[in-house]
Parts: C-alpha cells; structure tokens; sequence
C-alpha cells in the first residue's frame, strides 16, 4: 500500500501571500533616533546651590557677622535690612541683572572672619518665580551657599 500524504494548505505559504519586512523601518527609526540625540542641545541649567542641611549647631560655626536680611516684596522689589535701616536695591522687576544687589554681596564677602556669609531669605508669596531665582542666582554667583528662608 501506498500511503499518500495530503498537501495541507497551512503549512506552507504560496508565493501570492503578502509578506512584511520590517527590518529596514527598525533601522531607520534608530538612525532617527540616533541623529536626534546627537544634535540636540541642552539647555544650561540654573546655578546649583549647595546649601547645608539645618542641623545642631556649635558655638565654632556661629559667624561672628549677622546674616543679611533680603526680602522680595509683592512688586518684584528687592529689600536688603528691611526695616529702620531698610535699603531698597533693583525695583525693576524686569531687570534680572540685579546689579546693586551682586555689588552689595560682593562687599559682605571678604568682610569677618567667617568666609562664608549667611543670607536670610524673606520671599513674599505674590512674588514672581523668576525674581526668586534670579536672586538665588545672583547669591550663588557671589559664592554665598548658607542660605535660609523665612515666612
């Protein structure tokens, strides 16, 4: 006896069915990918500050100076002392150079024992964003890292 095996037509393709090679689409999606890490640009990031944790403090690390007193008032005014002795720096709220107040921090650096000054920061809460790290910005650019905020 013969046996005779029936062609099933499941296990093999005939030329008239479609196929999908996607190899070369993989390979392009990755030269895009690619080509796009490659040339974009990061933008700089704001000045890092390194600010200490609070922590216990002993009579050694108290600065013999009094920590200067900023406060961002609702109008983008920055006020170095407020109060009696109260100095008003950079009332242009569009100014982000700050330029009296890095001359100003430029003055307390070298003064005292202590190399680092302390800065007390006062922000009000209508303040805009940007006035904010401008500040931090001009603070880190005169070296000054010990920085606290107050409500």
């Amino acid at each position: 006896m013969k046996r005779t095996r029936l062609h099933n037509q499941e296990d093999s393709l005939t030329p008239d069915e479609p196929t999908l090679d996607i190899s070369s689409l993989i390979d392009v999606c990755f030269l895009l990918l690619i080509y796009f890490l490659v040339t974009t640009t990061i933008q700089p990031r704001e000045q890092d500050l390194r600010s200490p944790l609070p922590g216990v403090t002993s009579p050694e690390n108290i600065p013999p100076i009094p920590p200067m007193l900023i406060e961002l008032r609702q109008g983008g005014e920055v006020v170095v002392n407020p109060g009696d002795a109260a100095e008003v720096f950079d009332s242009d709220s569009e100014n982000r150079q700050l330029s009296n107040l890095k001359g100003r921090l430029g003055s307390i650096v070298g003064m005292g024992p202590s190399s680092t000054p302390r800065v007390v920061l006062r922000v009000h809460d209508e303040v805009k964003q940007q006035r904010y790290i401008d500040v931090l910005n001009c603070l880190a650019s005169a070296g000054i890292s010990d920085i606290a905020i107050q409500d």
